[in-house]
């Protein structure tokens, strides 16, 4: 069986995806909860049913690179005859010079390792990605799919800080992120919400990474993230938006270290910092806690915030899109975050919001659940890019 396969390596999480010549979905992969007790990987064919897992222990998923070796050995356990002749892959940084997918290369990959600074939570999981495919696959092409691409079009507004111009040209600038996700959903709305599309729309991709973009006429407008992927919404363990005096004040005062203060932002922060409790979702909305309630409180009104924000940036609103782990399956943060937004049109339907309908608008401005597909839009890329 001749197949295109995909790694998505997240900050907390592995998703694979296997696709024939033809695009059509074979398998896909998922490890959830890297380096916790509950970590886990699940597997499944086309048609949504389980494939048998080979036995596995605790370790296998303790790090990203041991959860990508085990889901990699799982899939050649599943699919004894399989060749594999592309092998697409998820490249959170492309910087200045890389915005479009492209075969990757020894040389290649040396450029993108010196963009690790700017992503460091997944930049080196993603180029380990690429050495453990190469070291499975050896031979197979392999194809870099950037997350910053989507956003490379911004106007200089949305593209740039206050700073002294040397620092732009450096490349010190707003980058934003999720742009697979949002090519997906994009592409979604070209297909079935065409007169949507022409329109003004915010998609918020909410997951353990949550950003939202601002998208007109299919064009990303501006977005929350921007230098790295610690910018704009509150994460699970990352804090979004925040004052850079803290970070003044933390070293004077504090006395931390660069890679202490790099700790905390990336790791210790976020619903995980604010609730003491846990970075997941489903745990604070299953937690009596009332600190697990402000974390979620702060998570939706920067959400609704943003929602201001960017229809602001538009001059008006005609959707918003859900998506994501937590924006596809939490009721509670969709209808928290759109509450009081009725002056701009938006309103939930309850009913149809509970049930995770595809449409839970209820005003004039739509508002829709879509679940994303990074893997298809890898695949896609990597069959295009090879011209297979």
């Amino acid at each position: 069986m001749r197949a295109i396969l995909t790694l998505n390596s997240g900050s907390s999480s592995l998703k694979l995806g296997l696709f024939s010549e033809g695009l059509e979905t074979l398998a896909l992969g998922h490890v959830d909860r890297i380096g916790r007790r509950e970590a886990a990987m699940k597997l499944s064919g086309a048609d949504g049913s389980p494939l048998p897992l080979p036995a596995s222990a605790p370790d296998d998923f303790a790090t990203n690179a041991a959860a990508l070796h085990t889901a990699l050995a799982a899939f050649q356990s599943a699919f004894p005859g399989l060749e594999v002749i592309a092998v697409g892959h998820r490249i959170v940084h492309g910087g200045i010079d890389h915005a479009a997918p492209e075969r990757l290369s020894e040389p290649l990959m040396k450029q993108l390792a010196k963009l690790a600074p700017f992503a460091p939570l997944h930049q080196p999981h993603n180029l380990a990605g690429v050495r453990a495919a190469v070291d499975t696959f050896p031979g197979t092409p392999q194809v870099a799919c950037y997350d910053t691409a989507f956003h490379r079009g911004h106007p200089f507004v949305s593209d740039t800080f206050a700073l002294p111009r040397r620092y732009y040209e450096k490349g010190v600038r707003r980058y934003g992120f999720h742009g697979l996700s949002y090519d997906f959903i994009n592409g979604e709305l070209t297909r079935t919400e065409p007169d949507l599309h022409r329109g003004r729309m915010i998609v918020a991709h909410l997951g353990s990474g949550a950003s939202m973009c601002a998208i007109e006429n299919g064009q990303s407008v501006t977005s929350t993230m921007g230098f790295s992927a610690l910018e704009g919404l509150p994460m699970g363990t990352r804090p979004g938006e925040l004052d850079p005096g803290i970070l003044l004040y933390m070293m004077d005062q504090e006395g931390m270290s660069a890679s202490e203060i790099s700790a905390l932002l990336y790791k210790e922060s976020g619903l995980l910092g604010m609730s003491g409790i846990s970075n997941d979702m489903r745990t604070l909305e299953g937690s009596d806690d009332p600190r697990a309630k402000e974390a979620i409180d702060y998570f939706c009104f920067r959400i609704k915030r943003q929602i201001g924000a960017m229809a602001a940036a538009m001059g008006g609103l005609d959707g918003i899109v859900f998506t994501g782990g937590i924006g596809e399956n939490s009721a509670r943060v969709r209808a928290q975050a759109c509450e009081g937004l009725g002056f701009l049109g938006v309103e939930i339907d309850t009913s149809a919001n509970a049930g995770n309908a595809r449409e839970i608008g209820a005003g004039k401005v739509r508002v829709l659940v879509i679940p994303t597909n990074e893997e298809i839009v890898i695949a896609r890329a990597a069959k295009a890019v090879l011209d297979l």
